[in-house]
């Protein structure tokens, strides 16, 4: 299962000081002023290096400024996403006007070859004069049909460059939309990996104090 990119929550955990707790209960004798439960002191706990630490907060300025190039990513994938939603309307629309012209050139050559059938039929029985007129139309129709033809065999080239830069196009989307999500996928796996290293350990604050002094200086 996938998992969603959430905004980044990443907060070491505040440095645990040893304490020494007085045990109310401790009897003194007068005699010897002992004590006879002595005072408990709790164990203190492991504090991570400076150098453990360093590491830990690279690690977490790394994770947030991913998910920001991530989120960077997803904005310019979506805007992609539209201008391609408009440029298939503009497709569509041109195979629509290229389907009528095909149709339009069929619904002619259909009509021109009964035409052609006619005129052999009526052509003994015509005048001289009126057969020429009805060749010469006949010619004439014909010629117009071939412009008809090589006006839809240039909309059909057109159209197929247009529709070949947006197969490209998609392609090129969809390949955008993989290494966003190969990206966050290894985001989320870095997140873990501060997690588990980082994630609710003692340290010293005066040692935080001091990284982030030198992360300062070094980015002036």
């Amino acid at each position: 299962m996938k998992r969603i990119l959430l905004p980044l929550a990443l907060v070491i955990a505040v440095s645990a000081q040893a304490q020494v707790t007085n045990n109310t209960k401790a009897k003194v004798d007068p005699k010897n002023n002992k004590v006879s439960n002595p005072v408990v002191e709790k164990p203190k706990p492991k504090l991570m290096s400076r150098d453990e630490l360093r590491a830990c907060i690279d690690q977490q300025d790394a994770n947030s400024k991913e998910a920001d190039a991530i989120k960077a990513d997803q904005a310019a994938y979506k805007a992609n996403a539209d201008k391609l939603k408009g440029e298939k309307a503009t497709i569509e629309s041109g195979e629509a006007a290229l389907a009528k012209q095909v149709a339009d050139v069929k619904a002619e050559k259909e009509a021109i070859l009964k035409a052609h059938e006619t005129l052999t039929a009526e052509a003994p029985k015509l005048e001289k004069a009126e057969l020429k007129a009805r060749n010469e139309a006949y010619t004439a129709r014909t010629a117009a049909f071939g412009t008809m033809v090589d006006s839809v065999k240039a909309a059909d080239a057109e159209q197929a460059t247009k529709r070949k830069a947006f197969s490209d196009k998609v392609d090129a989307l969809d390949a955008q939309f993989k290494a966003i999500e190969e990206r966050t996928e290894k985001h989320f796996d870095a997140n873990d990996k501060w997690k588990a290293e980082c994630s609710n350990k003692a340290y010293d604050e005066n040692d935080e104090k001091a990284i982030r002094k030198e992360k300062a200086a070094a980015a002036k």
